[in-house]
């Protein structure tokens, strides 16, 4: 066993967001959006209760015991996550005004929000489940 604070750990969270958004591609027609989304290309938009979890990796701090604190991991995901998308239009946010508010593109954005903002450690990877059956994840380039 090596000592604490050598080896890499990790450390998983989970938070909930209700957000809606419609799949709509100003590059294609009517009816390609229709093949391409279905239901999903209502003019009216549809919402989701998604599940965006996060795990960051890193060393275990000696003096703690912990990878991360999670009320510092609480409040950037408070900031860079729910603050800006919990109850939104995904198609109005800045992020998706030039792209389609996929969940795959969401989880990208999140990633990337939350990348450079880790209070320590590294983020490993952003997963988000858009339904009990659908769920994305994207680990960065």
């Amino acid at each position: 066993m090596s000592a604490v604070g050598t080896e890499r750990a990790y450390f998983g969270r989970r938070v909930g967001l209700s957000a809606s958004h419609r799949l709509h591609s100003n590059a294609l027609s009517v009816e390609e959006n229709q093949v391409a989304y279905g239901k999903c290309n209502n003019p009216h938009g549809h919402g989701h209760n998604y599940v965006v979890e996060v795990l960051v990796g890193g060393a275990v701090d000696p003096e703690t015991g912990m990878v991360v604190n999670l009320a510092a991991l609480d409040g950037v995901l408070r900031a860079k996550v729910l603050e800006r998308f919990d109850h939104a239009n995904l198609n109005l946010d800045p992020l998706f005004l030039n792209q389609v508010p996929t969940t795959e593109n969401l989880c990208i954005a999140v990633f990337e929000l939350l990348k450079d903002a880790m209070p320590v450690g590294e983020l490993e990877y952003v997963r988000v489940e858009e339904t009990e059956n659908n769920f994305f994840e994207y680990y960065g380039e």
